[in-house]
């Protein structure tokens, strides 16, 4: 069995269950989602019901069975006894040491619990014909949504994803992580428009105001604005539709223009992921997109 703890918004939902999935599927044993921290999450909910997913929840018992790793005393008893319980397969708990890939995460055992973000396709780039079928959505497109999907698929179509939200409103989140201003897309537009012919444009935001002010391409634009936030689900289906991207630093937009299946596509993302230096995005973005 492996338990994969699921946190975050819809991007990050999506990189924890593919490594899990990764895993699952080279051991043929069963994935099992941990979503009980969603329970005390304010800033997203569990969203991955969306996708045609393996969704198989972990339960009290499976759980029970995690050894944490610590030197305290009462671990100590607790894996001593678990271990000794005829016919109770412990679960190792495995905590994600770094942002960068480790390779050593897909030479794990049966029988693991990962806790992480696992935010590289490096870990689960083997078994992505399966993840490209389970990230399909469940439900039909909204029709202002399949409108939509029609006009991409006939033009040579560019997503633009501006993501703002607790990027900017939240002050520890603002730190952590910034945004790309208006001069980033000025530069990624131009790039993209001097590589391909009559680009027509498709902006995603979670700001729309912001981005129909200052995400001014020369050339044809929709700007996509959704109501029902509890569909954004549909965005990635979108962008993943589009013939090329210029990405934020999200794991939102990071998958849809993953998703996309075009084998001549355009994708352009920000060099600086995070504010911090701290971090290692070398594996974050695949070798053939652009870093701008």
């Amino acid at each position: 069995m492996i338990i994969v703890r699921l946190i975050g918004g819809l991007g990050n939902q999506m990189f924890q269950y593919a490594t899990g999935r990764r895993l699952a599927h080279n051991y043929k044993t069963e994935l099992k989602l941990d979503i009980q921290d969603f329970k005390g999450y304010t800033l997203r909910n569990y969203d991955l019901n969306h996708f045609n997913i393996v969704e198989n929840f972990a339960t009290t018992a499976d759980l029970s069975r995690v050894l944490l790793h610590s030197d305290g005393l009462a671990v100590k008893i607790f894996k001593h006894i678990i271990r000794n319980i005829p016919r109770v397969q412990a679960i190792e708990y495995i905590k994600e040491k770094e942002f960068s890939f480790q390779q050593d995460i897909l030479d794990l055992p049966d029988d693991v619990y990962l806790d992480g973000y696992w935010q590289s396709e490096k870990y689960f780039l083997d078994v992505e014909d399966i993840l490209r079928k389970e990230f399909s959505i469940v439900n039909p497109l909204t029709l202002r949504s399949k409108d939509i999907a029609g006009q991409i698929k006939d033009c040579e179509s560019v997503s633009i994803h501006v993501r703002r939200g607790d990027y900017v409103s939240d002050p520890k989140t603002n730190s952590v992580h910034g945004v790309c201003g208006p001069e980033y897309y000025r530069a990624a537009i131009d790039m993209i428009s001097a590589e391909i012919d009559n680009p027509n444009f498709y902006v995603f935001s979670d700001d729309p105001e912001w981005a129909c002010r200052n995400i001014k391409p020369d050339a044809p634009t929709i700007y996509v604005r959704r109501d029902d936030c509890s569909k954004d689900y549909e965005d990635i289906c979108l962008m993943s539709i589009c013939k090329h991207h210029i990405i934020a630093n999200s794991s939102f937009s990071w998958w849809g223009a993953w998703l996309n299946e075009n084998p001549e596509k355009i994708v352009i993302a920000p060099k600086k992921w995070f504010n911090s230096k701290n971090m290692d995005t070398q594996d974050l973005l695949p070798d053939k997109w652009h870093k701008l």
